[in-house]
């Protein structure tokens, strides 16, 4: 299949290789649960998949109830354990059994690094977003960077909303506030929205994204669901895995190079925050593979199997936003195709080949041709078109890298200073 001239391509790729009988994993963007008007739920972009959203406490009470009830059992049972065990060793006929509560009544204090003092510190900063609009309502989540109430969140998330509807931002402490968008970038799948008339908010810190690595443990805070608050806890699985999430319009595609976790993500937590361990932001939760048929039954979950949006590769794209600025990114300005399927020798199997050349690119300056396989940028290896789009976006226009590519038998090397898509909004 041939990408289109900015090295996307029109479809998302299904799956990772699995054996029948397990149906294909496809990518979702979880941005939301969300309603459309005539009652079939939507997922983020995607208007296939049904979602059971609560719309009233009553659930969240039985839930509760429930969980006390498991709890007292449980507790119950242990505490008479303890005294049978006390009756049967003193053989006292005329004692009785009580149980008696010998726990501190003051709360634990969490140690530094702990998934409790990273949901204290970091809930604060994380909110509910309720978005309706002409097709339907929904609610994904998002981030506080400032005390004023500029919020980022996924562009999918606040998508929904179009030009003329609500967007509403539920807060930790139980308040709300409208809230109007203040920029968007369907290229990287993220907003920003503004509060208004809050102050005196609590900005969440910032962390950086390239300092992470595999292995290590992460946190998603989030709405799924419209569960508010909702904490979860893994590793980081992977790290630069370029995800699609889908065509933006005829020349682009949401392609970006994510990090992978097995923190459980779900339709809603979109736009929360995925935090390291010392509660700085890393990443911007938006998506999760699935195992679904397409066919639009079962709902899909978490399969320990989420992606977010690096930070690092984002925050001046948000700060574009902020300013009001159009986002720009950077580009090479080639078609691509997967090596793997453009007919190379057997020993080509990855990488991303050039089917394209846009005459006065970056690209074309660098001497790169039609039929060139490009194996690396800097010490990112590529292996397919995704990967060289998702590493692309994650520079800046104006930034020098070094392409290594291959023509033919031999091995090249190029540096290369990636143009920028101002203003034709192709990277």
């Amino acid at each position: 299949m041939q990408n289109d001239p900015d090295g996307h391509e029109p479809e998302s790729r299904e799956g990772w290789g699995q054996e029948p009988p397990a149906p294909p994993l496809t990518w979702t963007p979880y941005g939301y649960a969300a309603q459309s008007e005539d009652g079939r739920s939507t997922l983020g972009q995607d208007v296939s998949e049904p979602v059971a959203r609560p719309r009233s406490g009553l659930r969240g009470k039985r839930l509760a109830a429930t969980l006390v009830a498991a709890s007292l059992l449980v507790g119950g049972g242990a505490g008479l354990g303890g005294a049978a065990i006390w009756t049967s060793t003193h053989h006292d006929p005329q004692s009785s059994t009580v149980l008696t509560q010998t726990g501190s009544r003051v709360a634990q204090t969490a140690a530094t690094g702990s998934i409790v003092k990273v949901a204290q510190s970091v809930l604060p900063s994380v909110v509910m977003i309720d978005v309706s609009g002409p097709s339907g309502s929904g609610s994904g989540s998002g981030i506080i960077l400032s005390q004023d109430g500029k919020i980022l969140t996924n562009n999918h998330v606040v998508a929904l909303a179009g030009k003329s509807g609500d967007i509403t931002i539920a807060f930790n402490d139980g308040s709300h506030a409208d809230a109007r968008v203040l920029g968007t970038d369907p290229l990287t799948d993220t907003a920003v929205v503004q509060a208004q008339g809050v102050h005196d908010l609590t900005p969440a810190t910032l962390g950086h994204s390239s300092s992470l690595e595999v292995g290590q443990g992460v946190v998603a805070i989030g709405s799924p669901f419209g569960l508010d608050a909702t904490v979860t806890s893994g590793i980081v699985s992977a790290l630069n895995r370029p995800v699609n999430v889908g065509q933006v319009s005829q020349n682009n595609s949401t392609v970006y190079p994510a990090i992978q976790t097995d923190a459980a993500i779900n339709p809603g937590n979109s736009g929360g925050p995925l935090v390291n361990l010392s509660g700085q932001v890393v990443g911007i939760d938006a998506a999760i593979q699935t195992a679904t048929d397409g066919t639009g039954q079962g709902e899909p979950g978490s399969i320990g199997l989420g992606f977010a949006i690096p930070i690092d590769e984002v925050l001046p794209i948000v700060r574009e936003m902020i300013k009001g600025q159009t986002p720009t990114h950077a580009r090479l300005g080639i078609g691509v195709e997967d090596a793997s399927a453009g007919g190379q020798s057997a020993a080509i199997t990855d990488g991303a080949k050039i089917s394209q050349v846009t005459n006065g690119s970056a690209a074309a300056n660098a001497g790169l041709r039609s039929g060139d396989v490009i194996t690396k940028i800097d010490d990112h290896l590529i292996t397919s078109s995704d990967s060289l789009v998702a590493i692309v976006r994650s520079y800046r226009p104006g930034d020098k890298v070094t392409v290594t590519y291959s023509r033919g038998a031999s091995t090249h090397t190029v540096r290369v200073t990636l143009d920028s898509d101002a203003p034709t909004q192709n990277s």
